[in-house]
Formats: C-alpha cells, structure tokens, sequence
C-alpha cells in the first residue's frame, strides 16, 4: 500500500488517541490518566527531543504512526535514535506502512549524523518481527523493567 509520511499536525488529534489506544491494548497496557496530554506535549513541544509521524492512504487517512526521540549513548559517546512506538491499524499490516514509517525515522536520524535507529518489541510479536527481522537480526540484550 503506497503511503504517504509526514509528521503529526495538530489537527490529527483525534485518530493519533485512538490509534494509541489501540496500541496500549495490543501491549496489554492502558494509557493512564493525563497521558496523552503529556504525550501530546512531548511531540510539540520544541525544547523536547520527541516526536511523531504518521503514513496517509491515497485517501488522506492517517492509518499508522511513529514516535521516536534522542536517548543518549554512554558507551558511544553520543545520541541514538529510539524508536519508541509504531503502530499500523490491524488490516493494513504486512502491507508496506510499517517500512515506510520505519524508513522515515532512519532517514531522520541520518540525516542528524545519527550512528542508528532502536527499538524493542515483545518476543511474541512475530508479524512485527518478521519486518523488524530484514533491518537486523534481534540483539542478545535482555530488557529489565523493575518498579520503583
């Protein structure tokens, strides 16, 4: 499916809350109370490292979406590009959106004299990985996420 990326306008409020949505449920998780405002905040907010990007059909209908930002690099003693959410509706998958978005971000980071694009997904996740799979094989790191 040929589509068109660009950025998140203000305007696409609407489907950006529902497409997120749809991805916290997909993770099993929920948006909390106030977070897509602060969400909302982070991608326009210009002294913010964070931003989104959404594909358009032929039609002009915004039917996936991106978030990345800046995350530091220790060890290379410099910034990354983390890939933080993607998110194309369920009947559209495997149909070249989730490339074109993926794309988009590395040609952002390239573009930025950026060295890479990260991202995680689960280990289940086996129609997403069979994408992410023809960038890079997966890496041997194991994610801990310990609450506080």
């Amino acid at each position: 499916m040929p589509a068109t990326i660009r950025p998140l306008a203000e305007g696409d409020r609407a489907i950006w809350e529902q497409m997120f949505q749809s991805y916290a449920e997909f993770y099993k998780t929920s948006v909390p109370e106030g977070g897509f405002d602060t969400v909302w905040g982070w991608i326009f907010d210009p002294e913010n490292d964070f931003w989104c990007a959404v594909a358009e059909n032929a039609d002009g209908d915004v039917v996936a979406f991106t978030q990345y930002q800046l995350m530091h690099r220790s060890l290379g003693g410099g910034m990354t590009c983390y890939l933080s959410d993607l998110y194309t509706l369920p009947d559209l998958r495997g149909g070249g959106v989730g490339r074109a978005l993926i794309d988009y971000v590395r040609e952002f980071a390239k573009a930025r004299g950026l060295p890479n694009v990260r991202w995680l997904t689960q280990e289940f996740n086996y129609p997403a990985r069979r994408l992410y799979d023809t960038y890079s094989p997966k890496s041997d790191f194991i994610l801990y996420n310990v609450p506080v």
